[in-house]
């Protein structure tokens, strides 16, 4: 009597623990891609049949006149929001619904990163924002530009030291990680660091090593999307205590010597500082003019942190983190579109030569903020490589979505995720035309305005839009600045045109990676 109840037993929890949450799209009506038990729909990528970016654009287009589609992220349901005003109502309008990112690393789990704003939820979440906002404001950038701008003349006095005449082939995804390796260490830790000269410091070695998604990081991140709640009970760390160890000491450290001497540097700790004590609240002297975060929306709060040691050491960690490879991976696919559209970095040359003579040759930040065609070069390059290539959020309570051109409604439920597929919105030929040709045009004076609101999303949309954008687009514009005011981007035999991603990985990458050539500019930029 006993063996039957337990076989019965056993039955039932694997059919309701594999079987039955792949039946959730099919009970509620909703067009779906037929899943497979535990993987859901991620078998095609892990077998490299389809890279990330292929399986969204396919899913995307699978089912054309719908809405919304339903996904299964591994055993877990998620909704993908195709609708560009369902966008709207999710990531702006209806926003309290949809505050927190999907996977979630609390302080539990990670007493510092789960301090930082990327990982904080709720009340936290709108707490820190409001109070590191002013922390990014085109004014703090100015008082940071200078530090970046040294970075970027430093990183190419390393290739005119080498430049002997010929091309000079670089793996730009290695040197340009060394660039905002150095540009984030001296802007938010106070560091002053030559990565391209000293290749094994510390700092860049920790950085290459904390983004480096290794077999077991991996599985830890694929148990926090499978199986959440377990993995925070068992309070599983996503992150070495070397890393912690190493970044707590390097910023406590600076702040001891900054509050015992006076030190007065402008970079992120002492904007920080100055927070913790009150200060720098003014108003954005500079008025954002890049196209690409046009999408910011203002968070509420009515509540002003004060900042401890420790969340300022979370929120350097998190710039850290965050920028060296994101801004890395911006630059390297820039660099690939200025080699292979020599028309475009021409023109590009011209509008840097023309600020030259207007500067007497040194750059100003109010002067970059002035560069139309730049911020088009950078704004089409991240609509053709968005380093967000998905937005994910989780259902905080039931939300109800209703009927629409011949959609049902459906009532989102508490737990359950929506996934915005940016890098499909952007190729869409129903928002962009002849979506997968580099073409910077879109974004000049006469045309940005007729792209459809939503529709670029290159730093996210709404309230939790990447609160270090204005400094990602500081960073990549002032080094292009530099650089292409001394040499020009060529093709070499390494550079695969057009671009063919590898599916071997799930971010943005070239299958034979990033190379391009460096050859000395002919005539005098200035």
């Amino acid at each position: 009597m006993f063996l039957p109840l337990l076989v019965c037993f056993f039955v039932l929890l694997i059919y309701y623990t594999l079987f039955k949450p792949l039946t959730y799209w099919k009970d509620r009506n909703v067009p779906h891609i037929k899943p497979w038990p535990v993987l859901g729909n991620a078998l095609p990528m892990l077998t490299g049949k389809h890279s990330i970016t292929e399986f969204i654009e396919m899913i995307y287009h699978q089912f054309p006149n719908e809405r919304y589609v339903g996904i299964f992220s591994f055993r877990n349901p998620q909704l993908m929001i195709k609708d560009l005003n369902l966008v709207k109502r999710i990531g702006v309008k209806d926003f309290d619904y949809f505050t927190n990112r999907t996977v979630q690393i609390t302080e539990k789990v990670e007493p510092l990163f789960g301090r930082a704003l990327i990982s904080l939820l709720d009340q936290k979440w709108r707490d820190m924002r409001a109070t590191l906002s002013p922390t990014f404001t085109s004014s703090k950038m100015r008082f940071m530009f200078n530090l970046v701008s040294d970075c970027a003349v430093q990183f190419v006095d390393h290739f005119l030291d080498e430049d002997d005449g010929d091309v000079i082939e670089v793996d730009t995804k290695d040197v340009s990680t060394r660039f905002t390796n150095d540009a984030i260490a001296t802007a938010a830790f106070g560091i002053h660091l030559n990565s391209l000269e000293d290749k094994t410091n510390d700092f860049f070695l920790m950085g290459k090593d904390l983004n480096n998604v290794t077999t077991w990081r991996a599985l830890k991140l694929l148990g926090y999307s499978i199986f959440p709640a377990l993995m925070r009970l068992l309070k599983v760390p996503l992150l070495p205590g070397k890393y912690l160890g190493f970044f707590t000491n390097i910023v406590k450290g600076n702040i001891r010597e900054r509050e015992e001497k006076g030190l007065v540097r402008p970079d992120l700790i002492h904007i920080l500082l100055e927070r913790r004590q009150g200060k720098g609240t003014d108003e954005d002297v500079v008025p954002p003019k890049e196209f690409a975060i046009s999408n910011e929306v203002a968070v509420e709060s009515r509540r002003i942190v004060e900042l401890t040691d420790e969340d300022i050491v979370a929120q350097a960690l998190m710039f850290f983190f965050a920028g060296f490879e994101t801004t890395s991976t911006l630059i390297c696919f820039m660099c690939h579109e200025l080699a292979a559209n020599p028309d475009v970095q021409q023109r590009l040359q011209e509008e840097i030569n023309d600020v030259l003579k207007r500067c007497d040759g040194k750059v100003t930040y109010e002067a970059l903020l002035s560069m139309k065609y730049l911020d088009m070069v950078v704004s089409e390059t991240l609509r053709l490589w968005p380093p967000g290539i998905l937005l994910e959020r989780v259902c905080a309570k039931d939300y109800a979505i209703p009927s629409d051109d011949g959609q049902r409604s459906i009532t989102v439920k508490k737990g359950v995720s929506v996934t915005v597929p940016v890098f499909a919105i952007h190729r869409d030929p129903k928002y962009f035309s002849d979506p997968n040709s580099f073409s910077p045009e879109r974004f000049s004076d006469q045309n940005k305005c007729t792209i459809k609101p939503f529709s670029y999303l290159p730093f996210g949309v709404g309230p939790r839009i990447c609160i270090a954008s204005r400094f990602a687009l500081m960073e990549t514009k002032i080094l292009f600045f530099h650089l292409l005011s001394k040499f020009e981007l060529v093709p070499t035999k390494k550079t695969t045109i057009p671009m063919v991603l590898t599916r071997k990985k799930i971010i943005l990458a070239p299958e034979n990676g990033f190379w391009v050539g460096l050859r000395r500019r002919s005539t005098p930029s200035h």
